[in-house]
């Protein structure tokens, strides 16, 4: 369900009921931005759709905001600044930095109304009605406040710092995403010390930064599941901080900051300690955004403003909550009701707990596909061959491995058992660098081979090689993927995997960890697509055939699932073969700057995108081959950047019983979904495939508990 302008909802309209294609404006891509917040809105959708458990759409929501952050930090922030320096450079679409920006917020606002509308009225109405509230600290009983201020007396009061602003305290600095409380300070010059008050002959503003390491929402009653908000009981007990001093009302703000990092790696001895310096300097960025309570006065705010150097552009008031992801604290208590049904995965081995892992590998390949499938099958198997005394060796690439990480656990025991461990750590995954820090130290100290790739290249495939003796000859088990090595991400992501002993694999992931930990020049593959060396141009001869196939009457086809297509490269072949009279279908998760069903452009191209339960994030590339079918799976988005400036791996499947599930099962639940599924139209909009009504077809929901038939 989604919701009108009167806040009631409605029914979604169907593809049969469609309106009228706009009419071709000549533009051959959307624009990227655009794109990106036309996706963040199906995330919205879902967190307004009242068919969802309660917890699960403010989950939603939180992710929509979080989703926000990031695009502020990284994309907003390098428009403002390639505004900022004067680039006169055109996107691909043929708009201006400024452009871009004012289509970027006109966009957004009535999105970021809609989200604080349906929080206020529909998701805190309604947890209210199940026991779960934030409580205004001004109704709470005597007794009530009392136990709250003394908590605040034991565990807020030490940890607070005060700032004001006046001629000697300049404007703070407001770091990154903090939450901080502005008011106005002046003094009761009665109760003032005879000695300070020539220090106080003028209200000024003061500041107080609210602690990360406190819960935003502070129990009145957990057991009855009654809260209260951080920032109100702060402002109740704001007296103990500016004692003998008058204060006005507290109203919240929150900076958002320029988050990117570039590094001169060309110019960086140590990458380590280059990345460390830089993610010190990551607060620092310049300012972005500027979220307010919706009641700051205006003078309050062009106070902020000012001190912050920012334009009213920039400003977004909040009616009601400010950082919602903080929410999520309400989705950690003990109310399964309130929450999806956890579902059931399957698992290897469940019949026969003896049977090695290697055996199972060695006699057919094993295409796993999580959260279906238990990520489990890939920690046993690292764990297993930590123990091994035939396992001579163990190479893996860790670009997000979450905290507590079995895997890096298993390498460590790996090496204590005498075997050749190599990590190739990516210390440069975006908001996970700190992390990737830390765990690059760890392993390097227990005796891990630790090495972090290419200078200039992110290291994103997702491979490990696993060497083992067995009789007279070391055999090569392979698991390729198109996620992480994250057991975390793994319950929330779809992706799939391939687990394999087939020697022209083993023998080509061999070459590329040497390309990757020796600077090898390593440039021929045998079955291996590798970026930026081969895949690019593997891509492009694949669709080209494709086309040439049809030209001579043979069958022809393409489906692409992946999470962004931005490309331009790469779209203008797909249009080529759309021309020919191929038949594309593509299921395109995020960005897709690629436009749709335009005669004579597009006219056989179909874009849909799946945002459900889960977090789609497989990457699948089927072309028909008239009627001799290839499929790759990996790590690789259609992007510049995976393109050209990452080391990505897609790894064609051989197993003809996989390629025919992949096809027939995989790709045909996602081209037949009822539930989750919106069509891009040729104007840059979607609308939903069918109602979301009971009983429609649910593509992940129809991969659970079952396990893969071949």
């Amino acid at each position: 369900m989604t919701l009108d302008a009167t806040g009631k909802n409605k029914q979604i309209e169907t593809a049969t009921q469609s309106t009228p294609e706009p009419a071709f404006d000549g533009k051959p891509y959307f624009n990227r931005e655009l794109s990106w917040l036309e996706f963040n809105r199906h995330v919205l959708d879902e967190a307004t759709d009242d068919s969802l458990p309660l917890l699960e759409r403010l989950k939603f929501l939180s992710i929509f905001s979080t989703n926000l952050d990031e695009f502020f930090m990284i994309r907003v922030a390098g428009i403002m600044e390639q505004l900022a320096e004067g680039i006169g450079d055109l996107s691909p679409d043929g708009m201006t930095a400024a452009e871009q920006l004012a289509a970027i917020y006109a966009r957004l606002r009535p999105m970021l109304k809609r989200q604080a509308s349906y929080l206020n009225d529909v998701v805190l109405p309604e947890l209210r009605k199940e026991g779960i509230s934030i409580e205004p600290y001004a109704k709470l009983t005597a007794k009530e406040k009392k136990n709250l201020d003394k908590y605040f007396i034991e565990n807020l009061f030490p940890i607070l710092t005060p700032q004001s602003v006046d001629s000697s305290h300049p404007f703070p600095y407001i770091s990154n995403l903090s939450l901080n409380l502005g008011l106005i300070i002046e003094p009761i010059r009665a109760l003032a010390a005879p000695k300070l008050k020539h220090l106080f002959k003028q209200k000024r503003f003061g500041r107080i930064k609210l602690p990360r390491t406190v819960p935003r929402l502070v129990p009145v009653n957990e057991k009855q599941g009654r809260f209260v908000l951080l920032e109100e009981l702060i402002a109740a007990n704001v007296a103990e901080l500016f004692p003998n001093m008058k204060t006005s009302e507290a109203f919240l703000f929150r900076v958002t900051r320029d988050a990117d990092i570039e590094l001169r790696e060309d110019e960086a001895g140590d990458l380590m300690r280059t990345l460390e310096r830089e993610l010190q300097r990551r607060s620092d960025r310049f300012p972005v955004r500027l979220e307010v309570s919706s009641t700051m006065p205006v003078k309050m705010l062009k106070l902020l403003t000012n001190g912050l150097g920012l334009a009213d552009d920039c400003i977004q008031r909040v009616d009601g909550f400010v950082d919602i992801p903080d929410l999520m604290q309400l989705y950690g208590l003990n109310r399964p009701a309130l929450k999806d049904r956890p579902i059931t995965t399957v698992h290897l081995n469940e019949t026969d707990d003896k049977r090695s892992m290697f055996d199972v590998i060695r006699k057919k390949d094993v295409l796993l596909h999580h959260p279906f499938y238990s990520f489990g099958i890939v920690t046993d198997l690292l764990a297993e061959a930590a123990e091994d005394p035939q396992v001579q060796a163990i190479k893996i690439c860790l670009y997000r491995t979450g905290k507590d990480s079995p895997i890096v656990a298993s390498l460590i025991r790996a090496v204590r058992m005498g075997k050749q461990v190599t990590a190739l750590v990516e210390l440069k995954a975006r908001f996970d660098e700190e992390n990737n820090i830390e765990w690059a130290r760890r392993l390097e100290k227990e005796g891990v081979h630790v090495v972090y790739g290419i200078s200039t290249l992110k290291t994103h495939s997702k491979v490990m090689l696993i060497i083992r003796r067995e009789k007279d000859k070391l055999v090569r088990y392979v698991h390729l993927a198109t996620g992480n090595y994250n057991p975390s991400t793994a319950k929330i992501y779809t992706d799939l995997g391939i687990l394999t002993a087939d020697e022209a694999f083993g023998a080509d992931a061999t070459d590329l960890f040497n390309f990757l930990t020796g600077y090898s020049l390593q440039d021929k593959y045998e079955r291996l697509l590798v970026a930026p060396l081969n895949l690019r141009d593997r891509l492009i001869a694949l669709i080209r055939r494709e086309a040439k196939h049809k030209k001579a009457g043979k069958p022809a086809s393409i489906i692409i699932k992946c999470n962004s297509i931005t490309d331009e490269g790469i779209v203008d072949e797909l249009y080529a073969a759309s021309k020919a009279g191929v038949e594309i279908d593509m299921i395109i998760r995020g960005i897709c700057t690629l436009r749709p069903g335009i005669k004579g452009l597009s006219e056989n191209i179909r874009v849909r995108s799946i945002v459900g339960r889960f977090l789609e994030h497989s990457r699948v590339f089927w072309f028909a081959n008239d009627g001799a079918p290839e499929v790759y799976i990996g790590s690789a988005d259609l992007m510049h950047r995976n393109m050209d400036r990452r080391v990505e791996v897609l790894t064609p499947i051989r197993d003809e019983e996989i390629v025919r599930y992949l096809k027939d099962v995989f790709l045909e639940n996602y081209l037949k979904d009822q539930i989750n599924a919106r069509l891009l139209r040729s104007d840059g909009t979607y609308k939903r495939v069918a109602a979301r009504i009971s009983g429609g077809f649910d593509s992940q929901m129809a991969f659970v508990g079952k396990e893969i038939d071949i």
